[in-house]
């Protein structure tokens, strides 16, 4: 099928992708080095070449709405192959954060998440809802009673619930706002494009690409297959298992203390204790793994704030959360609730900003594999 997007370049576009990451893009002539190079490139309309093209036009539509934008795993092979420098996985990187900076909304709360500036008030904004709500509530306790430290006592498990329960919520609306967009334009592009023959996107057959694609992505198969870079897969894997572990233990206290009335603290025999302090473990070590990877890298691989931020938040909710046990256990009251309240800052931040932050391409990059999948496209 003929391609149907018309030809408007938008130049403030170009200059945006410019400040993400993809400064070298004029670099590009276009030799296709890059799509020959790529290991996990379809053969079918295979990428970077054609979104460098794109890129290069201003072509902003036809690019967000691609799904090929999400296939790019960033390994660096076609980095390191390019005779002109161009980066092209960095352009596609830029690609992946505008579009994950368009589906947020509301677009400023998404653009202030990615401005360096505007840091201190996002972590700012979790601290002064706590102490509000808490000192309104009655729920926020300075002169915890008891021989044992016990952070509810400090923060009464109601007020953090208080405020984590609506922001887990906000983050699902959110998500399903972007979601419902993000499919319809991928779907609409991969018709225009010729990427598929199936002019209705079915439900069934999708949710059942998802469930095929789920093992490689947790498993990062597609990252071995890269020969650059190949070293991220074990520190990816590490964050992103230290993510799951702990959103499974969270999970699991969520419902003891609601359903069946247990509260903690709970021994360190506890098996779910385990994989907590598994998860988080493998959270500190992996993106203490990311930030090595990242210096060693540079010149050659392009970090962006929206790279560091991310890493960052993964690596302080970690040292927090294990440094407040190790200071709980250690019998350090006022260090160890000064640390816990901390690490509810982050946690917030985790939950409230995770829509917009890289962090979101999980979501995002899942969904575009699946359709990929679920087009029969072989990547």
């Amino acid at each position: 099928m003929a391609d149907r997007y018309m030809i408007e370049p938008d130049l403030n576009f170009i200059k945006e992708l410019n400040g993400m990451g993809a400064d070298t893009l004029k670099k590009c002539y276009q030799c296709a080095t890059c799509s020959v190079a790529c290991p996990i490139s379809p053969d079918d309309r295979p990428f970077p070449r054609k979104e460098m093209i794109a890129a290069s036009w201003g072509l902003k539509e036809k690019l967000i709405k691609s799904c090929d934008i999400w296939l790019c795993h960033n390994c660096g092979d076609c980095t390191t192959m390019c005779p002109r420098g161009a980066k092209p996985g960095d352009t596609l990187a830029a690609l992946r954060n505008y579009a994950i900076m368009d589906y947020g909304k509301p677009r400023a709360l998404a653009e202030a998440v990615n401005d360096p500036k505007k840091l201190p008030i996002l972590l700012l904004i979790p601290a002064v809802i706590f102490v509000i709500v808490g000192l309104i509530t009655g729920l926020l306790d300075f002169t915890p009673e008891g021989s044992e430290i016990v952070h509810s006592h400090f923060f009464s498990s109601w007020l953090v619930d208080l405020i984590m329960v609506p922001a887990s919520i906000w983050t699902v609306v959110i998500f399903a706002i972007g979601i419902k967009g993000f499919m319809k334009d991928i779907h609409e592009n991969a018709v225009a494009e010729g990427k598929t023959q199936k002019e209705k996107l079915e439900i069934v057959p999708f949710l059942k690409s998802i469930v095929n694609v789920i093992p490689k992505i947790l498993m990062h198969s597609k990252f071995s297959e890269c020969g650059e870079n190949e070293e991220r897969a074990t520190s990816h894997m590490m964050v992103l298992f230290g993510f799951i572990g702990l959103f499974i233990v969270t999970s699991i206290f969520f419902v003891t203390m609601y359903g069946f009335g247990i509260h903690g603290p709970y021994s360190q025999l506890n098996p779910v204790k385990w994989l907590a302090n598994i998860a988080g473990v493998a959270l500190v070590i992996g993106s203490a793994l990311m930030i090595k990877n990242r210096f060693a890298k540079q010149p050659d691989q392009n970090t962006t704030y929206k790279d560091w931020s991310l890493i960052g938040l993964a690596l302080a909710l970690g040292l927090t959360g294990m440094l407040t046990e190790m200071t709980r256990l250690g019998g350090a009251a006022g260090l160890s609730y000064t640390i816990y309240f901390i690490h509810l800052m982050f946690v917030f931040a985790l939950f409230v900003y995770l829509p917009y932050s890289k962090l979101a391409h999980l979501v995002y990059r899942t969904l575009a594999i699946a359709y990929a999948d679920y087009s029969g496209r072989k990547f």
